[in-house]
């Protein structure tokens, strides 16, 4: 179970959420006002009763015959997901994928605001071209003085997570996003989620070899 906005849901509906934020979003652009789970339903593959038993966490409630205003249901969804606060991070490991992480613009969009990025290769810290200023692993306590950060994102090396994990949390860092292969451990109290594209690739890679078969 999860806790947003002092409300427990269950973490599937949690993980459906931004998928309803996203369509309706696509509704909005093209200026549609009304939109049943029906029609969410066919859009995202998802029950219309499950929809409906999901977007009752919000106090939302569609009308007869109409369904739910399009633009009352995307605001309601963003607040309710924390996307229209801002919530400081720290990108620990600025390599490839830090760097990408730190210039996508997306994030900034859904309340996810890096404000600095931390390294160890001496090259890596010199740069000034990444829009946020790169330290030394080492000053994050420094540096969480001056500028804190709730949230630390890990794109380091896998046999480098755990250690820079606990660094993060002991500067003051309150919930780690780990991108690495790692499974990195917490205390109780850090909040934890894991994004791993390598499990995800080798779920992919596994489907297209059963195809073959």
């Amino acid at each position: 179970m999860n806790q947003i906005n002092d409300i427990f849901l269950p973490e599937p509906t949690l993980r459906r959420l931004p998928w309803y934020l996203a369509y309706v979003e696509t509704l909005q652009k093209n200026h549609i006002e009304f939109v049943s789970s029906t029609q969410i339903s066919r859009a995202l593959s998802v029950d219309a009763s499950q929809i409906a038993k999901d977007l009752s966490f919000l106090n939302i409630r569609g009308k007869t015959r109409i369904g739910y205003e399009v633009a009352a249901l995307a605001e309601s969804l963003a607040d309710f997901l924390g996307f229209t606060q801002s919530h400081k991070a720290y990108m620990i490991g600025c390599g490839s994928l830090g760097k990408a992480l730190i210039r996508d613009s997306g994030l900034s969009k859904y309340g996810l605001e890096i404000v600095a990025g931390f390294d160890v290769d001496a090259e890596v810290v010199s740069r000034r071209d990444l829009g946020v200023p790169i330290y030394h692993i080492d000053n994050i306590y420094e540096i969480m003085a001056e500028t804190p950060a709730s949230i630390g994102i890990l794109a380091v090396p896998s046999e480098m997570a755990q250690e820079a994990a606990d660094i993060a949390i002991g500067a003051g860092v309150k919930a780690i996003w780990n991108f690495t292969p790692y499974r990195v451990k917490v205390a109780e109290g850090i909040v934890m989620a894991n994004t791993s594209i390598y499990a995800h690739l080798a779920l992919i890679f596994n489907r297209l070899n059963s195809l073959d078969k």
